[in-house]
């Protein structure tokens, strides 16, 4: 992890290390007190703002991608590779899209001196309302 770490041009230290063992040996999609909350396992020394801290300078690095799911909510993504998510409303859970399953027709309209970036879709689902029955006549 150290060594992932240091390839990423980040130096070091316990916290870090702490929060990267929670984030990085597999994808996940945490929100910053998740993170917290799991890295205090490894480290007795971790702070809120140090948590915060951390997780921007990884999403910086590009070890993280920060996904805005709702207002308030945000979400860190451990898989930096392309691809788009599915948000459960109702339970919160948030699932990994193919960016090949998904299929975008066009592309806005960009002012001069823009060039697109990167196209990120969430998918937003939730239960579905159960369909009233028609009423019987008698």
């Amino acid at each position: 992890m150290a060594r992932r770490l240091l390839g990423a041009g980040i130096p070091v230290t316990a916290q870090r290390l702490a929060i990267a063992r929670v984030l990085l040996p597999q994808p996940v999609h945490l929100s910053a007190e998740q993170v917290l909350q799991r890295a205090a396992q490894y480290t007795g020394d971790l702070s809120r703002a140090t948590v915060y801290n951390t997780l921007k300078l990884f999403t910086a690095r590009g070890l993280l991608r920060e996904l805005a799911i709702e207002t308030g909510k945000t979400m860190f993504d451990s898989n930096p590779e392309p691809h788009h998510h599915l948000y459960n409303s109702a339970t919160g859970e948030l699932t990994d899209i193919p960016v090949n399953s998904l299929t975008l027709s066009g592309q806005p309209t960009l002012p001069d001196g823009l060039e697109l970036e990167q196209i990120e879709v969430i998918v937003r689902v939730r239960p579905r309302e159960p369909q009233a029955s028609p009423a019987t006549t008698g």
